[in-house]
């Protein structure tokens, strides 16, 4: 089952996404940026009225932020029915690969980055295509997505335990 495609460079890497997931690519504009929230969250953009996050793939996979300019361009995609703005150097083509020519990642030794793809495929030439999971790498900028694992706090146990003593004493 073939697969399309758009293929887009950060750090001179190629990458692509599911054409699917892309609502449309737009110009670089400037963003707002926001507090609080992390690093890979560059800002936010008004795209007609919708006010979207933007985030820095490059910093997302722990690569240093991208210095965008006028030549660099936002592929806004839609993911959970919530629309990002993803910072890209330049956008390539539309390709079309074979399913089947879709390979897993390597044993990486950086775990995380490895869940970013969903697999690698041949390109023109011979360059590959790193394809990437949009639900992984928009994953912790989503409302209401888990925080980040922190040490249990005895508080919850705390209340569980005061709950039923004061149904006692009603």
């Amino acid at each position: 089952m073939s697969r399309q495609l758009i293929t887009f460079e950060i750090e001179h890497q190629l990458f692509g996404i599911d054409i699917a997931a892309i609502r449309e690519i737009r110009v670089w504009q400037a963003v707002t940026r926001i507090p609080g929230v992390p690093p890979h969250v560059i800002g936010v953009a008004n795209l007609r009225g919708t006010i979207i996050p933007v985030l820095d793939i490059a910093l997302r996979f722990g690569w240093a932020a991208t210095e965008t300019s006028e030549r660099h361009a936002i592929i806004v995609v839609e993911v959970a029915e919530q629309l990002y703005g993803l910072v890209a150097e330049s956008v390539s083509d539309l390709v079309e690969i074979d399913g089947a020519s879709l390979q897993p990642p390597p044993a990486l030794q950086d775990a995380a980055m490895a869940a970013f793809l969903e697999g690698i495929a041949p390109g023109a030439g011979e360059r590959l295509i790193m394809v990437l999971r949009l639900e992984q790498l928009v994953g912790s900028t989503i409302a209401g997505a888990p925080a980040p694992a922190q040490a249990p706090s005895a508080e919850p146990a705390e209340i569980a335990v005061a709950l039923p003593s004061l149904r006692k004493g009603k």
